[in-house]
């Protein structure tokens, strides 16, 4: 039976009130168990890391350092793999099992906003040192992502920017300039092709999380800079599907015939050790590009700047950490991510992981500069150069919509099987669908 997104959004709000519903019954009785408490400061909090694996290390050492300042408190430690993060969250929104703190990204926060689970933090920030220590436009999309107005539900502590990624050894080579734009970034995937030879002037991601790649390419050649006109999203605009026909005519072209099912992890491994002139992924790759390259045959850039001589580019997810309503020690679980999202320890973390910290005098240390694609990331998110196409993350049907219900269908365009009007028309109608039913709800 397939499941109309009109049903789904019907469905969802009724498990939101259902969940409401819920806590309010239970907060009238003596304990008030199911809405937590704020507890003693002390003993245990669990702490669910929503990118386990990759940043474990990193975790750790925050963990070590935050149980030495405060003794008193102990952090159970659970890695989350960042592809089943929500489904885990969500299972246990229905089932209990919640932990204190965890990492929340603006993608699926109004997912779990919607279903109650987590505490707005507006005044236990109000009266934290970190008042006034983080970056404006990250609280301005942590705060939009959650669609509860003013109310913040998740405490930012990085933003990852999309970077070209490019060989500068193949590029000298063939004597090409940095694909600092469209029109050069095209002229070398063509160049820096030699099939036979299996080179080739790019790596298209067509597997899990191939949406958001594509939605960066189509508005940045596009250089429409609103995802809605009205109520209706710009998304299947005729200029944006000429820039996706575009893009997706890469595929096989100038990129491997493996790329449609490749998502990240593949796709990094595939640029790393192969011949492949240019790849777009995020700062986080750095580090890899580094042990398996060298620091001397790469380099990353912001988007291209497309033809109105502007960079457009979507808006990138804006990680964090939430407090969990039915934490029963909601004061100690602040505490960690008070601590976490520190000056030391925010810059510690986004240093690991190469991303840009929320705290804004992390934001000021030495090594930003450090490293040429970070300090220009960084730039182009803060001077004004750079317009942001703001993805609707609030809306609760979003991660569906731009993750399993269409991540198949953009493999269809890459294979031929439908047309990038077609694959454009459909997603825009389920977003434009959904935006209704949020609006109804009371929302916007």
């Amino acid at each position: 039976m397939t499941i109309s997104k009109t049903q789904r959004g019907r469905a969802a709000a009724a498990v939101s009130l259902t969940a409401v519903l819920a806590l309010t019954a239970t907060a009238c009785g003596d304990d008030g168990s199911s809405s937590g408490g704020d507890g003693s400061g002390k003993g245990e909090i669990t702490f669910w890391d929503n990118n386990g694996g990759p940043r474990t290390a990193i975790w750790t050492e925050i963990i070590k350092d935050f149980e030495k300042k405060y003794p008193d408190i102990k952090v159970k430690y659970v890695p989350i793999p960042i592809a089943d993060v929500q489904s885990k969250y969500d299972t246990a929104i229905a089932g209990g099992g919640l932990p204190d703190v965890g990492g929340v990204g603006t993608a699926y926060l109004a997912n779990m906003v919607s279903q109650e689970a987590l505490e707005p933090l507006n005044k236990r920030l109000e009266g934290s040192t970190l008042k006034g220590k983080l970056v404006d436009n990250m609280v301005e999309s942590v705060t939009a992502a959650a669609g509860r107005g003013d109310d913040m539900y998740s405490l930012p502590t990085s933003a990852n920017n999309g970077v070209l990624w490019y060989r500068t050894d193949l590029f000298d080579a063939a004597g090409l300039d940095a694909p600092s734009t469209w029109t050069k970034f095209y002229e070398a995937a063509e160049k820096l092709t030699d099939a036979k030879n299996n080179k080739f002037g790019y790596t298209i991601r067509g597997g899990a999380g191939s949406i958001a790649q594509a939605l960066d390419a189509i508005y940045g050649q596009s250089g429409i800079t609103s995802f809605w006109d009205g109520e209706k999203t710009t998304l299947n605009d005729p200029r944006n599907v000429e820039a996706l026909e575009k893009y997706a005519a890469l595929f096989k072209k100038t990129t491997p015939a493996a790329d449609v099912n490749n998502d990240f992890t593949k796709m990094v491994a595939q640029w790393d050790t192969g011949t492949i002139g240019m790849l777009s992924h995020n700062l986080g790759s750095q580090q890899d590009h580094q042990k398996a390259l060298g620091e001397d045959k790469f380099a990353g850039i912001p988007a291209p700047i497309g033809a109105s001589g502007t960079r457009v580019q979507v808006s990138n997810p804006v990680d964090g950490l939430g407090l969990f309503r039915s934490s029963n020690n909601k004061d100690a679980a602040w505490k960690f991510i008070e601590f976490a999202a520190s000056h030391e320890s925010n810059s510690k973390w986004n240093k690991s992981a190469g991303a840009i910290p929320a705290n804004t005098e992390a934001a000021k240390d030495p090594w930003i500069d450090e490293t040429e694609s970070t300090s220009l990331a960084a730039k182009a998110l803060t001077d004004g150069s750079t317009k942001i196409v703001d993805l609707p993350y609030y809306l609760p049907d979003w991660n569906n919509i731009s993750k399993a219900d269409n991540e198949p269908e953009f493999q269809k365009v890459l294979l031929g099987k439908t047309t990038a009007k077609a694959f454009l028309d459909k997603m825009a109608g389920e977003l434009n669908e959904a935006n209704k039913e949020w609006q109804e709800l009371g929302n916007g």
